[in-house]
């Protein structure tokens, strides 16, 4: 039997070569998918090989990840519930996609992931291998009793490492779950299981802490081109390098972190520690040069759709139908979004402080207080008396009664 497995390289992973190996009697080819992960995949080849593996794929997918997953994304708005940025959501079907291209190459029979039966990510990876290969067969071990018996907590994975002399990162003293791509960095399970704990300040990698960010604000300058960030202080960038690029800045001046609890698919509620500094700064210098360039009544409805079209996400339905029809209306209500917005960075705040635009629909002569450009301040007598109409006749009513 030979099985294709999602592999980072990390606690579970590392444990789950071994244990398909002995458990399956398999040949494992592990693939890990270079999304911008950084020192994390140093010595990952040798890793693999010496814990088991027949062969070990690394794919440099970091600039498909910025252009055909992280951007459209940005460009919808999509947020998660209370601000996340869904750094974890949105790299999984790239992965899997990734995945079952490789089983199809090797002709393998059949691809494993190291997802939890109680988590979001199970869901993600197997919708999208179905999607692609619908008769595909999965193996997902935390949902195998055995698996379960075995390993009944993080300690016991640890142990094994190291009595099969693995090395992981994880420790009795850091005992939590840690994924990092492109986008983001997040942190659960273990000492952050518990939702009063304050995550620990040396468990952060990708930011200083806020108070030990520079005393000085520095001023970073986005440009886009119909919804899509083209430029950072006038350097044109690729989608990769703007992503780079906008990670050291905000991550210099403690930017981008959110610890919440959120609602995940299967049912229960989950709390991450996310570090998201380039994304946050995107996400931003769109929302300001979008306020300019859309019209009020799309930037609505498209509000309106935000939700859903993040929830698919965040669910992982990213290859479903659904989420293909809400990214086009998302992209052409982007469309608009052509011009630059200036952002300043400051302890641990991405503050928008200037935007401007070609296209601007803001009008200074019209909004101002100062004149009347062109705006006739008696018309809104009867703007303000046709909305009122259906107010006073219940006000009336009420009054007989």
């Amino acid at each position: 039997m030979k099985i294709i497995l999602a592999y980072s390289g990390g606690l579970d992973t590392s444990v789950l070569l071994k244990w398909l190996i002995e458990n399956y009697q398999a040949e494992v080819v592990c693939f890990a998918a270079d999304i911008g992960q950084e020192e994390e995949l140093s010595g990952l080849d040798k890793k693999a090989k010496a814990t088991g593996a027949s062969k070990i794929y690394i794919d440099d997918l970091r600039e498909e990840f910025a252009s055909d997953f992280v951007f459209p994304m940005i460009r919808a708005g999509g947020v998660y519930e209370s601000g996340y940025l869904m750094g974890t959501s949105i790299a999984r079907p790239l992965i899997a996609k990734r995945q079952v291209e490789i089983a199809i190459k090797e002709k393998a029979d059949a691809i494993a992931h190291g997802a939890t039966g109680k988590g979001n990510d199970q869901v993600r990876f197997e919708l999208t291998a179905y999607a692609i290969k619908p008769n595909i067969q999965v193996i997902a071990p935390w949902r195998e009793e055995r698996f379960r018996n075995e390993f009944p907590g993080r300690q016991a994975m640890i142990e094994y490492c190291a009595t099969h002399k693995i090395p992981v990162e994880a420790s009795a003293k850091k005992p939590y779950s840690m994924d990092r791509n492109l986008l983001h960095i997040s942190f659960e399970g273990g000492i952050l299981e518990d939702p009063w704990n304050e995550p620990p300040k040396d468990m952060f990698k990708l930011s200083v802490s806020p108070e030990d960010a520079p005393n000085k604000p520095e001023y970073v300058e986005v440009e886009f081109v119909k919804g899509n960030a083209v430029a950072v202080n006038g350097k044109k960038l690729s989608p990769l390098g703007v992503m780079q690029t906008l990670n050291k800045l905000g991550g210099k001046h403690g930017v981008g972190r959110i610890d919440m609890v959120e609602n995940r698919f299967v049912g229960m509620k989950s709390r991450g520690v996310y570090e998201t500094p380039g994304g946050t700064i995107l996400h931003r210098a769109r929302e300001a040069v979008e306020q300019v360039t859309m019209d009020r009544e799309v930037m609505h409805l498209r509000n309106q759709l935000v939700p859903q079209y993040a929830k698919l996400i965040y669910n992982g339905f990213w290859f479903a139908p659904e989420r293909e029809m809400l990214q086009t209306a998302m992209d052409e209500a982007a469309s608009c979004i052509t011009g630059t917005a200036r952002i300043k960075l400051y302890k641990g705040s991405a503050s928008v402080v200037g935007r401007k635009s070609a296209k601007s629909l803001y009008d200074p002569h019209i909004a101002s207080f100062e004149g009347a450009g062109g705006y006739n301040q008696g018309d809104a007598t009867g703007f303000i008396k046709l909305n009122a109409l259906r107010l006073r006749v219940r006000a009336n009513l009420n009054k007989k009664k």
